[in-house]
């Protein structure tokens, strides 16, 4: 197999993070496949078989800032952001560090720069516990508490669990269900998982984090006196209701405000 071919498909398998390589991927790919130099979209047949055109557009896939967004950038939220590395890549002297290091689609920059990283921010990091395994000393055991793919650690480690951040944990259902008596009602109030929050106790829940909920936007809907702007800024299902209002203090660090265009290029690619 042509390299360049094979080491696009090799960069695929790493994960989310190889989705943020920029357009000269998919060219490369396209001319190892196909070396004419007519027009590739002008063929009657699909270019490439779907299944290896969802590879290439996967792979070439970027994020662009949706149009309504305020193009003033806030590198410090940005920085927190899985959508907008091919926004940092390409203002490396802008990132903030700290910030970076809670984005789980930097692992790779981080990586490569183990001074930048913020070892208390990285412990609330899905994609960087194989990380903070291997540097254990250097864990923040409150964060890493908030951290839903920290639980096989938190299980090894009960006595380090702070439960008033587990008690935001998604994937920490079963040992809250099964130490009831510790979880931090308020706090609940961000986490997804929770299925008791509805119309009948939403007066109940701490307005401030059930804003950040984003299977609690039909209730915020509903009770437009308990939402919290700054932080329904964060929250991903919460973008059509951002627009038209000017107290988006945290809105660079939602994912939401980036558009794929993976959609576009899977197209060019089967026409």
């Amino acid at each position: 197999m042509d390299q360049s071919l094979h080491s696009g498909f090799m960069a695929f398998t790493l994960g989310s993070e190889s989705l943020h390589r920029g357009k000269h991927i998919l060219s490369a790919l396209a001319t190892s496949l196909y070396p004419s130099s007519e027009p590739l979209h002008l063929s009657s047949e699909p270019l490439l078989p779907s299944c290896i055109a969802n590879i290439i557009a996967n792979y070439a896939e970027e994020f662009r800032l949706l149009k309504w967004i305020d193009k003033k950038n806030d590198w410090n939220y940005l920085s927190r952001n899985p959508a907008a590395m091919s926004l940092l890549e390409a203002n490396l002297d802008k990132i903030k560090w700290r910030d970076l290091s809670v984005n789980l689609s930097a692992m790779c920059m981080l990586e490569t720069n183990i001074d930048g990283i913020d070892w208390e921010y990285l412990s609330q990091n899905p994609a960087a516990v194989y990380l903070l395994e291997s540097n254990s000393g250097k864990i923040d055991w409150d964060l890493l508490s908030t951290n839903p793919a920290s639980i096989h650690l938190l299980r090894n480690n009960k006595r380090r669990i702070y439960w008033d951040c587990l008690s935001e944990n998604s994937a920490a259902m079963s040992i809250l269900k099964a130490n009831p008596s510790k979880i931090f009602p308020l706090w609940t109030s961000v986490n997804p998982a929770f299925t008791y929050i509805s119309e009948t106790n939403v007066s109940m829940m701490y307005q401030t984090w059930l804003s950040k909920n984003p299977t609690a936007v039909y209730l915020l809907e509903s009770n437009p006196d308990k939402m919290e702007w700054d932080e329904l800024s964060e929250n991903t299902s919460a973008v059509h209701l951002l627009r038209d209002n000017k107290y988006r203090e945290y809105i660079f660090s939602n994912s939401a405000i980036f558009q794929s265009d993976k959609r576009e290029i899977y197209k060019q690619l089967i026409l």
